[in-house]
């Protein structure tokens, strides 16, 4: 598949998922958990862009959050999540995990933000360090790594019951 055909199909799954309730996105996705979360990402994204984060509520930010670690640590580590505009989740990720049931995960996050050099930072202090932040080597954060990857929580399963449990409070 071409680029361009990939931004044709991109283009497409966004005007598929746009504004689109909980239900609908489930009905859509037709079983396939990782199509509905996908989906369901996409069209908060959507909202974000049209509201802003002010007018989103806590339960659409922990979607996004739990999917953006998702995303970046399975593709580069707990630096990548650091490093890229995922970033931004830092302050609250923990508490994400933590409420869709993943505490084993929200330990290690836990552990991968100290050892970047983030526990304890006031919020503004922790913009200014994360904007700082370089991904240099960092033998800690690389353990953090395996230690997610080994932890064998089903983190999908857990956001998805959580959307499920939550679908009134999920308005994309």
């Amino acid at each position: 598949m071409g680029i361009q055909e990939m931004m044709r199909e991109y283009a497409n799954q966004r005007a598929r998922c746009a504004g689109k309730s909980v239900d609908e996105l489930l009905a859509i996705a037709n079983g396939n958990e990782i199509e509905f979360i996908q989906s369901l990402e996409m069209a908060i994204q959507q909202k974000a862009e049209r509201v802003g984060v002010d007018d989103m509520t806590e339960e659409e930010i922990i979607v996004l959050a739990i999917e953006a670690l998702e995303r970046e640590v399975h593709n580069g580590g707990y630096s990548q999540f650091i490093v890229n505009s995922s970033r931004e989740y830092t302050p609250i990720i923990v508490h994400a995990l933590l409420r869709i049931g993943c505490s084993k995960t929200a330990e290690i996050t836990k552990s991968a933000i100290a050892a970047a050099g983030f526990q304890g930072l006031t919020r503004m202090a922790l913009a200014e360090a994360l904007n700082a932040y370089s991904g240099a080597d960092n033998q800690e954060l690389d353990e953090c790594d395996q230690l997610y990857y080994r932890a064998g929580e089903n983190i999908l399963g857990y956001l998805i019951d959580f959307v499920k449990d939550n679908k009134s409070a999920i308005k994309p």
